[in-house]
């Protein structure tokens, strides 16, 4: 008997080219077509929206979802219905209160890696106890990081200091309260336990199944490979043939095994895709290990400077452009000639855009020259 290798999909597993997985990632990520959802809702579905900094979720959700304002994602934050907290890849995401007890569980061994790359700052310090001090500062009074990286300094004074608070981050579920996260009033970043802002206990961490489920509904196609890179975990093969009954398979061009949930969406290749215009960290674009089904191998890379993240412009589906807000104007600056066709589509989605999330602004949409790599 011919052996399979590793990750890679039987020859007889039907083949899904780039196009084919990029229409149905769309799909899933609401790209599409946009979806009457609630917001909260399209949190829920998309497994959270990244959000190191305060503005994207509310750009990802405009792309996204018809008849979307500002308030409908600001209002389920002051409720305590949506969250800040840092899970997914050891980096701030918003969740629902529900997504945020259970998924905060599953990412402790991304955090546990972060927290050992500095455990040559806490010689000395006990972890536990270190913990249970850093809980009982933030319940008695969320604070700052700065506010609490100096209350632990007290008790430690030979740590280093930035290992203290990553160390208490990383040990603790610790939420950004608001108004952190809400349109137009979000303030510096002040922290508690989601325990305690929630009031409830966090849940145990789940076994893997059920997220491996979510996953593919909102980034599937995808192999196993992706969804590590996704949530920043390793080793979940088993639970790929755990669930392998449950699901189908396919293969990519380059013979990659990817699973499924057999009635999820898988639009025509050629289904049309309307211009989105993409915050900086948006999932789409950090969700699987090969993200060509997105990004265009000439254009890897193109959104990111040093640790810069620039804004994203998908034109029929695909990474084709930046863009950027300035005082008074949009500015796109597209990687490829647009022919009057898709400048038309794309300055229709800026102003639908500009209408949405900065009403009455009167900003003028610009086209830069092509920017070349």
């Amino acid at each position: 008997m011919t052996k399979t290798k590793r990750g890679a999909a039987p020859a007889s597993a039907p083949v899904l080219g780039t196009r084919a997985l990029n229409r149905a990632t769309l799909a899933r990520q609401l790209l599409l077509s946009r979806s009457p959802m609630p917001a909260r809702d399209a949190v829920a579905h998309l497994v959270g929206l990244q959000a190191q900094n305060v503005k994207p979720p509310y750009y990802a959700l405009a792309a996204r979802l018809d008849g979307f304002t500002p308030e409908a994602l600001s209002r389920p934050l002051a409720d305590r219905e949506v969250v800040r907290i840092v899970t997914l890849r050891s980096t701030v995401h918003t969740h629902t209160a529900d997504d945020c007890l259970t998924l905060r569980p599953l990412a402790q061994p991304a955090l546990d890696r972060e927290l050992a790359a500095f455990r040559k700052g806490l010689t000395g310090v006990d972890l536990d106890r270190l913990a249970a001090l850093a809980r009982h500062l933030v319940e008695t009074e969320p604070r700052t990081m700065k506010q609490l990286r100096e209350a632990l300094l007290r008790e430690w004074p030979h740590a280093d200091p930035q290992a203290l608070s990553l160390a208490a981050r990383c040990m603790l579920p610790l939420v950004q309260t608001t108004p952190r996260g809400l349109w137009g009033r979000s303030g510096q970043v002040v922290l508690t336990t989601a325990e305690h802002w929630l009031g409830r206990p966090a849940e145990p961490a789940p076994r893997p199944d059920r997220t491996v489920l979510r996953y593919l509904a909102a980034f599937g196609p995808a192999s196993v490979k992706d969804m590590q890179t996704w949530a920043g975990l390793t080793r979940l093969r088993d639970t790929f043939e755990r669930l392998r009954p449950r699901l189908v398979t396919f293969r990519d061009d380059n013979g990659t095994e990817l699973f499924d949930l057999p009635d999820a969406p898988r639009p025509d290749p050629d289904t049309p895709a309307p211009p989105r215009f993409l915050p900086e960290f948006d999932n789409l674009l950090l969700s699987h290990a090969d993200r060509t089904r997105v990004v265009p191998p000439e254009f890897r890379g193109r959104t990111w400077q040093g640790n810069l993240a620039h804004r994203a412009l998908l034109v029929d589906g695909f990474l084709a452009g930046l863009w950027r807000l300035d005082e008074d104007a949009l500015v796109v600056e597209p990687f490829v000639r647009l022919d009057a066709a898709r400048r038309a589509e794309v300055t229709a989605e800026a102003e639908r855009m500009l209408r949405v999330l900065h009403p009455g602004t009167g900003h003028d949409i610009r086209f830069g020259t092509v920017r070349a790599a």
